[in-house]
């Protein structure tokens, strides 16, 4: 181990060269601690022994204290068995923490009283919020004095925010002095920027509270508006339009890069049927709800329906992560398989918002439009399948700026595709080429040997995506209104978003009947279906921007809009809540294992790291920590995942 320390007792010697190895504990003047014995599947501590130096070869001198011997043990099921009999239920009063990826443990005698400070709800508080900084560093000498831990950040944290604000700042000034007067205070772009920078606290504050963060950033946009902070003019609302743009080839390049092409190819068949069946019920319902509730038009309400069926990755996916990392569902590919549902159903939500913008705000007549639909389908399919090929080739796999250099192919090829078929009238190919696009490139990726977890892009994307987010979601709670809102109809578009949303459940279960799936996991896949975010709001908004171009049905094209938003602010947060409560209760926990939980060394952003259940007896164990006792063991590949399902 290559370190030690005793939380608020004093300081620990290791010798980490043998396997025996002394630790010596000062200022610990607890009597109780003089015979404690602790152990677990990799170590045990006995005491009290000699008194070693940190080389464990030269006696220290006396001091007051306690010495303490910690032994590694061989891995084997018995001594954990053995822990759980005598240690942990005999001898409560010492509680340990093992953290190999932190090359770190922690004892602390449990007898002796916790001040009030560290029961604090406030303590509790900062320490979530606040994590120990790992690895090798700097900081000033006076700073943990100043700034103890957990209450204050770190240096290392507060200067990371303070460069980033400093870059922040000097942006600014470029732009000012290039744009003059619309980036002063006042100004339309500063407007633009203080929303996005309020709309990404809005959203630290619900990630805080374990709710989706876009949640708060779309209600950051809705009173940002309606106490009229903000208004775009008609010479901005092009610049906004691109920057959503910008975000929708963001949202999927990373749905195409969370897709598995292993798992999609066992299970191909299986896939495509949950993904589309429950995905045409309810944009049926929806269709129907709106057209009878709302009084749109059948090719209105037919869009808004393809628009809202499409599931959230961004809900779904982090909850989902916080599942498999406890070993939930995994034994029989319950998260793959829902991330990749989840990927197809914005493919088709793609599909369908080409198809129907086409067909509504076409000039042409409808039977020449229905004829060149399939045709945007195909040359967008045509155009993912091109570009993921070239990517695979340029730049060369070995080449030391292979990662970069495709960074930029796959975000360049995206743009043009999403704002080059615009020009040329094929709006529904280009969200489709960047979905194709993104998942050729990650399947011929895998066969050069990155692994999806273990993917250096998709890791920019989701840097990129912490960018984009809350302008996408701060500019789209612009859209709403409160004074022009009438209690009726808010009434009835939650009837609608409800009785889609119950109408997909019911038919995702029965999709699901034939397969090795319990009646337990069947709810669990049909409840974390439920979440709208990002497609809605990507989407919704560009029918509103396609209608506002053509001078036409710009009204039903709000109605549409706002169907989108209530849907997002209805289901993100239930879904995220039910998910992460039924998951333990639905799901069947397997063993945990390294190869299980992650096929890649890639620490992605999109994980919360999670202690095991053990946590819960007082002993927390890393999940990043090698388990090699017997017991259920989950199949890692994804392969032999789908065969199961």
């Amino acid at each position: 181990m290559a370190g030690v320390y005793i939380r608020r007792h004093g300081s620990v010697f290791v010798d980490s060269s043998s396997p025996r190895s002394e630790v010596q504990s000062r200022n610990l003047q607890t009597p109780a601690a003089a015979a404690l014995r602790w152990r677990s599947d990799s170590y045990q501590v006995n005491g009290p022994c000699k008194s070693l130096n940190q080389l464990g070869n030269i006696p220290r001198p006396a001091e007051p204290g306690v010495v303490v011997e910690l032994t590694k043990l061989p891995h084997s099921c018995g001594a954990h068995d053995d822990d759980l009999q005598s240690s942990h239920h005999n001898q409560q009063g010492f509680i340990s923490v093992i953290s190999e990826n932190r090359k770190s443990i922690t004892f602390q005698n449990s007898n002796e009283p916790q001040s009030s400070t560290d029961l604090s709800w406030w303590y509790i508080f900062c320490l979530k919020c606040r994590q120990k900084e790992v690895g090798p560093g700097w900081e000033p000498g006076c700073w943990p004095k100043t700034c103890p831990h957990p209450y204050c950040p770190s240096f290392r944290h507060v200067a990371r925010i303070l460069a980033l604000l400093i870059t922040v700042t000097l942006c600014w000034g470029v732009v000012l002095a290039v744009m003059g007067s619309a980036a002063k205070p006042g100004g339309q772009l500063f407007s633009i920027a203080v929303l996005v920078v309020f709309a990404y606290l809005g959203g630290w504050v619900f990630r805080m509270l374990t709710l989706p963060a876009l949640v708060g950033m779309l209600l950051v946009g809705i009173i940002y508006k309606n106490v009229g902070l903000i208004e775009v003019d008609e010479h901005y609302k092009e610049f906004v339009s691109i920057l959503r743009k910008i975000a929708l080839v963001v949202i999927f390049t990373r749905a195409g890069l969370d897709l598995d092409p292993v798992a999609l190819k066992k299970l191909y068949c299986r896939v495509l049927f949950l993904a589309l069946i429950p995905w045409c019920t309810e944009a049926a319902v929806i269709a129907v709800t709106v057209h009878y509730l709302l009084s749109l038009p059948w090719k209105f309400a037919i869009l808004c329906g393809s628009i809202i069926a499409a599931v959230a990755p961004a809900v779904v996916v982090p909850c989902l992560f916080r599942l498999r990392t406890k070993g939930y569902g995994v034994a029989k590919g319950i998260p793959t398989l829902i991330i990749a549902v989840a990927g197809i159903d914005d493919a088709a939500s793609v599909i369908a918002f080409g198809v129907g913008t086409k067909i509504i705000f076409g000039k042409n007549p409808v039977t020449y439009d229905l004829m060149l639909s399939p045709l945007s389908i195909a040359v967008g399919i045509l155009y993912g399948v091109v570009w993921g090929f070239i990517v695979k080739y340029v730049p060369e796999r070995t080449d030391p700026y292979v990662v970069p250099l495709r960074i930029l192919m796959l975000t360049g090829g995206g743009l043009l595709a999403v704002l080059g078929f615009e020009i040329v009238h094929l709006e529904g190919a280009g969200p489709l080429a960047v979905i194709i696009s993104s998942f050729t490139s990650i399947y011929f990726w895998t066969k050069q040997g990155w692994n999806i977890e273990d993917n250096p892009v998709a890791t920019a994307f989701e840097i990129f995506w912490m960018i984009f987010e809350p302008i996408l979601f701060g500019l789209t709670g612009t859209q709403i209104i409160l004074n022009e809102l009438d209690l009726a109809f808010v009434t009835a578009i939650v009837m609608c978003v409800v009785i889609a949303f119950v109408s997909r459940i019911l038919i995702t279960i029965i999709a699901a009947s034939g397969s090795s799936l319990n009646f337990k996991e069947k709810l669990f896949i049909a409840l974390s279906w439920m979440a709208k975010a990002s497609v809605q709001a990507a989407l919704g908004p560009a029918v509103l921007e396609v209608a506002r171009s053509n001078n036409q049905d710009e009204e039903y094209s709000k109605t549409i809009v706002m169907v989108c938003i209530i849907s997002i602010l209805l289901t993100a947060p239930a879904g995220a809540i039910i998910v992460s409560l039924s998951g333990p209760k639905l799901l069947t926990k397997a063993k945990p294992s390294n190869e299980q939980w992650r096929r890649g060394p890639r620490p992605s952003i999109r994980d919360i790291t999670l202690n095991s259940e053990d946590e819960d007896n007082g002993t927390s164990v890393s999940n990043d920590q090698g388990q090699e006792c017997d017991g259920v063991k989950a199949d890692c590949t994804a392969e032999v995942q789908s065969e199961k399902i």
